[in-house]
């Protein structure tokens, strides 16, 4: 009986250990489908099951939580979406090519301080020194070909890389090097032909040997070459009617700057790789997720194919896509282990990626977004938090009385409608930014908190709203007179059309916008804080605090 015991008590103690590690790993496991419920009850709301979808993964702590597709990978077939499609990734592309070009710095065949002449030596820089860097970071002043007037014309016509940095070259700068920060394709497109010229391979082969294929990325590709084996989603585009097909694209076109195709998975197992350090050396993996500073000193939001923000008050790096038919946004929040790509096959919603990508990021951090529903108001309450409160020195938030409710305009940016939470909470529709107004002993309110991304910002009331502008009707032979097109800065137009009763302004590599006149020599936009007013044939560009003329061509 006693060794009976003691064969017992043996027993447990060698049973014991396992048993708690089974208790734990099933606990694991239901903490992760906890999760895993959480993040899709907070996303899944944005798709529709008969509209454009989703492709989702969320990996923490390198194992996948969630990966979940959503809605249609083609509506006019009625083919579902599945999570193994492949989409294309527009500029996530843009990480991969940075990649390329660190990993050909590390082996000494360029610098990023190279003048970009020493590879491109036909490059017109006109008289200026534009680095590697500079194309890495946005900040080469160069052109971007997706902004030039009538791009889009041209988009099916398949091109050579010589014929493409043709198209652009001799397009005047648009700032000093180094002077600003302006998102441009041309630069990675630039970086792909420096890849070729200094690798002797193209650009789809290097990363294919180089990346992809070393990293098990089997369906991560340079679309129209070679393929992988998943299947593959339609693009979409929104019309009047609906969604439909995508508009058709050129991939000669957008290179290395947006030609890439790959899958959730695939992207899993890149960021595994940039998370364990794989490919290159930490330092210069540092300098990819740095931001870049200016000649100036001040700091960007972008290091090297990666743009630098925060989820929910941790520091995030990632970036987004858009191309033909797909919207794209993949990000890692670092500090805690999480990677979240969200790859949608339609260029119009009905959900935007970055949005669904952060929200995923929040519930998988244990910081999630705040949920908001829209609260019924008295007027009473819509006029007491109206008013003009200060950004910044020149920056202004203008909280304005709109009809039943309220719309808020920043400095620069067009107006936006507001949406009441309760008497002091108010929340931007499908953002993630929301503001919470503060009183003074008085009751009467000072301030005004600008929530977003974890990052609270107070910005003082410093007076009234101003009075919102109001259109007058003129003669549109008054208008008819200041027809044309007018250069505010070298290959920068603003060109003055009318339809109708209808008057429109148009800026070089911009969407068309309707004007309203104020008087018979000043008009204004109610979507961009902007006036125009004329003195004499001179037109007189009013944004952002500074008054720009311009000449009439």
């Amino acid at each position: 009986m006693l060794l009976r015991s003691a064969i017992c008590a043996a027993a447990l103690l060698l049973c014991h250990p396992y048993a708690a590690f089974a208790q734990d790993a099933a606990k694991s496991a239901l903490g992760e489908q906890d999760l895993a419920g959480r993040i899709d009850a907070a996303i899944a709301p944005y798709f529709k099951a008969d509209a454009p979808g989703a492709t989702v993964i969320v990996v923490k702590d390198g194992k996948t939580v969630l990966r979940r597709a959503y809605g249609m990978a083609d509506t006019s077939r009625a083919i579902r979406m599945t999570p193994d499609m492949a989409l294309r990734l527009g500029s996530l592309t843009k990480q991969f090519t940075s990649t390329a070009i660190l990993m050909l710095g590390e082996e000494g065949k360029l610098s990023l301080d190279d003048d970009i002449t020493k590879h491109l030596p036909d490059y017109p820089t006109r008289g200026k020194t534009i680095t590697i860097e500079h194309l890495l970071t946005h900040t080469s002043g160069i052109a971007s070909f997706t902004s030039k007037p009538g791009y889009t014309t041209g988009m099916t016509q398949d091109l050579t890389v010589a014929q493409m940095i043709d198209s652009f070259k001799n397009d005047p700068l648009d700032f000093e090097p180094s002077s600003q920060y302006r998102y441009n394709n041309s630069g990675y497109f630039l970086l792909g032909a420096i890849i070729e010229k200094v690798s002797g391979q193209s650009y789809a082969s290097f990363l294919a040997q180089r990346i992809f294929k070393p990293l098990g990325m089997l369906d991560t590709y340079y679309e129209g070459i070679k393929p992988g084996k998943a299947p593959v989603a339609a693009g979409h585009t929104r019309s009047a009617s609906g969604f439909g097909p995508a508009k058709p694209l050129s991939m000669t076109q957008p290179y290395a700057a947006g030609a890439l195709v790959s899958t959730v998975d695939d992207l899993a197992r890149w960021d595994a790789a940039v998370s364990a350090g794989k490919l290159l050396k930490p330092a210069s993996w540092q300098r990819a997720f740095t931001p870049y500073r200016l000649s100036d000193g001040k700091p960007t939001t972008y290091g090297y194919g990666w743009g630098i923000s925060q989820v929910q008050g941790e520091t995030a790096i990632g970036h987004s896509g858009g191309i033909n038919g797909f919207s794209t946004y993949a990000l890692r929040v670092p500090g805690k282990g999480v990677y979240v790509a969200v790859l949608t096959n339609s260029d119009a919603g009905p959900a935007s990626p970055g949005l669904v990508a952060r929200k995923a990021a929040g519930v998988a951090i244990g910081k999630p977004y705040r949920e908001f529903r829209e609260a019924k108001l008295d007027e009473a309450a819509f006029d007491a938090v109206a008013g003009t409160y200060e950004v910044e020195k020149g920056v202004q938030r203008v909280f304005r009385r709109t009809g039943e409710g309220l719309s808020m305009q920043r400095t620069g940016m067009p107006q936006v409608a507001v949406k009441a939470a309760s008497s002091t909470e108010f929340f931007l529709p499908g953002t993630l930014e929301w503001f919470e107004f503060q009183r003074g002993a008085d009751g009467k309110v000072v301030a005004v908190t600008h929530h977003q991304d974890g990052t609270p910002v107070v910005n003082p009331r410093i007076g009234d709203a101003p009075p919102a502008r109001r259109a007058i009707k003129i003669a549109n032979a008054s208008f008819d007179s200041r027809i044309g097109r007018y250069e505010l800065r070298p290959g920068f137009v603003l060109e003055l059309t009318r339809e109708g009763d209808r008057y429109f302004t148009q800026a070089t590599g911009q969407g068309k916008l309707e004007i309203f006149p104020m008087s018979e020599t000043t008009f204004f936009s109610d979507r961009v804080d902007a006036e125009i007013s004329f003195e004499g044939q001179t037109l007189v560009l009013k944004q952002g605090g500074r008054d720009t003329p311009g000449r009439k061509l």
